[in-house]
């Protein structure tokens, strides 16, 4: 692994899907939607987020991603990872830093994302970094598209 340094944190576009993806297969325990993080689902998400994903790139190669959108009112933050072989080097904490430059530039003033509790790297990560886990709220969901099967990778 080079320097850090050289490391680029910019925003996501379309054509940075295949790898994207690929990255997103590589980390163990991770959670991919059949529909949603197609590269469809994706576009879709980018056409109406276009300034507010970002990806991490080191000599042309993605190293790390995060899918951020937005309702006009709270941002959120999807599929934050970084390559196993380039944690612990501020790669994420400099992620969370652009999308939320990109957030407040829209006049967004609040982010959530959702972790899941099996998740011990990413809770210690966002805790880290100063969020704070909610303990006073539930999550629900309601599936519209019984066709949008999670694969977690193994």
């Amino acid at each position: 692994m080079a320097g850090t340094m050289d490391i680029l944190i910019r925003e996501m576009i379309i054509e940075d899907y295949d790898q994207v993806y690929h990255l997103w297969t590589e980390i163990r325990g991770f959670g991919i939607r059949s529909i949603d993080d197609s590269k469809e689902g994706v576009k879709r998400f980018l056409k109406r987020n276009p300034t507010t994903s970002v990806v991490a790139v080191q000599n042309g190669r993605i190293i790390g991603n995060i899918l951020c959108g937005h309702d006009g009112r709270t941002g959120c933050f999807y599929h934050v990872c970084v390559d196993p072989d380039y944690r612990k080097h501020g790669i994420g904490y400099r992620m969370v830093r652009a999308a939320i430059h990109a957030l407040q530039r829209e006049g967004v003033s609040k982010i959530s994302l959702i972790a899941f509790k099996s998740n011990e790297l990413g809770n210690a990560f966002w805790q880290g970094i100063g969020w704070t886990e909610r303990e006073d709220i539930n999550i629900y969901e309601f599936i519209l598209n019984e066709e949008n099967i999670t694969r977690f990778i193994k």
